[in-house]
């Protein structure tokens, strides 16, 4: 099975796309979708939705699941963020309805087993369950890869974290 995970970001969007069969994980590629900061918002859309859109075409995930995006600091980033999001909902909507979405702490609970790690904790567990000889760079292409992880580690339960 091929799972394309996501980590919603307008600036960068982490992406990470696994193959996981009968209990394995193999990392297939991962990295960012970037965007310009002085890029009108339209534009930094287009960019994700082609970029994801590119992404899908190559490697045909059979699921892709996304980070739901958790903020209460600032608003006005939220907003953006949910507004990147949606660009790459709608890339992934027009491939398949396998849409699935997990809270920062599931994922932090299924790849540490502890709902509350912190990042660094975080990017050497994923380190080590795809094998790797280093950490993942930037993050957001690691969290990608821990949201593609947790969804293979849900695979039994999926239904309960399809995007409705």
């Amino acid at each position: 099975m091929i799972i394309l995970g996501i980590d919603p970001g307008l600036a960068l969007m982490g992406y990470g796309v696994i193959e996981f069969d009968r209990g394995r994980y193999r990392p297939l590629t991962y990295g960012v979708i970037s965007t310009a900061a002085r890029a009108p918002m339209p534009q930094r859309l287009r960019t994700i939705y082609t970029g994801l859109k590119e992404l899908i075409s190559i490697y045909k995930p059979d699921d892709i699941a996304f980070e739901e995006l958790f903020f209460y600091h600032n608003v006005t980033t939220g907003i953006a963020v949910a507004q990147a999001r949606g660009a790459a909902l709608v890339a992934s909507a027009e491939y398949t309805e396998n849409l699935y979405e997990y809270t920062p702490m599931q994922i932090k609970q299924a790849i540490t087993g502890w709902g509350r790690a912190e990042k660094p904790q975080m990017q050497n567990m994923v380190k080590l369950l795809l094998k790797m000889d280093e950490i993942v760079r930037p993050d957001d292409a690691a969290d990608a890869l821990a949201v593609a992880i947790t969804h293979a580690n849900c695979l039994h339960a999926k239904e309960m974290y399809k995007i409705k």
